[in-house]
Parts: structure tokens; C-alpha cells; sequence
């Protein structure tokens, strides 16, 4: 059965600001860079987010499927599946490089259709949601 958009939306931003808050303690630690392609990274901080994130929607939503950058997905053909599109550390290379531009990106499409979404951006603590 396919949720309420305003729950979906409330859901992920609550679990994006909690991602948001692990990224953000890792800033000026050990970040364990690796390459992930030619240009591609990956840090700790974006596995440690996106095993916070896939934790929580697990929790939440069992019967949903989930899309993440670091781990990958799983089947997505299913008709009217509520997805979970995930970006642990959106901006990595800028986070990598102590910049402060990166963010928590969640989006969340039923069917094929998106119906809630999220950036939160915790260095500015600001959060965009539809």
C-alpha cells in the first residue's frame, strides 16, 4: 500500500537530519578516502550515513525498496513499489576537500512517480523538502 506523500516527506527528512548529523561529525576527522571510478569517492562518512539512512528506512518501511549510491539497490520493477532513492554524501569530493558544500539527498518515488523529496544541507542547517 502506498503512504501518504506528507508522511514519506516527513519520514526522510527526519532520517536525511539524522544522516546529516553523522556526515557533520566526521568533519575534520579521518576520512578514509577512496575511489570509487576514475574521479568518483567515497569517505566514511558517506557509508557511515548511508548505513543510518538504509537502517531507518528498513526499520520504518520493510516492504519498501531502497536505491543507494554506495550499496547499490535492489529489484525496482515491481508496479506501484515505493522506492527509496538514496544519496548518503551528495558533494563528497567537496566534503573530502573541506568545503562546505554536500547534503543529505533523499527522493522517493511510488510507481514511478516521485512524491517526496529531501536536501538537507547541515553545514548551513537548512533543509529543502517537497
Amino acid at each position: 500500500m502506498n503512504e501518504d506523500p506528507r508522511e514519506l516527506r516527513d519520514a526522510a527528512e527526519e532520517i536525511a537530519r539524522a544522516a546529516g548529523e553523522i556526515v557533520r561529525a566526521h568533519v575534520g576527522g579521518a576520512l578514509d578516502v577512496q575511489r570509487k571510478g576514475a574521479v568518483d569517492l567515497v569517505t566514511r562518512a558517506d557509508r557511515a550515513s548511508e548505513a543510518s539512512i538504509l537502517g531507518a528506512i528498513r526499520g520504518r518501511f520493510p516492504d519498501h525498496d531502497i536505491l543507494a549510491e554506495e550499496s547499490g539497490g535492489v529489484d525496482t520493477t515491481r508496479p506501484g513499489q515505493t522506492l527509496w532513492v538514496v544519496d548518503p554524501l551528495d558533494g563528497t569530493t567537496n566534503f573530502a576537500h573541506g568545503l562546505p558544500i554536500w547534503s543529505v539527498s533523499i527522493g522517493v518515488p511510488q510507481g514511478g512517480v516521485p512524491v517526496a523529496g529531501v536536501v538537507h544541507d547541515p553545514s548551513r542547517n537548512e533543509c529543502f523538502t517537497a
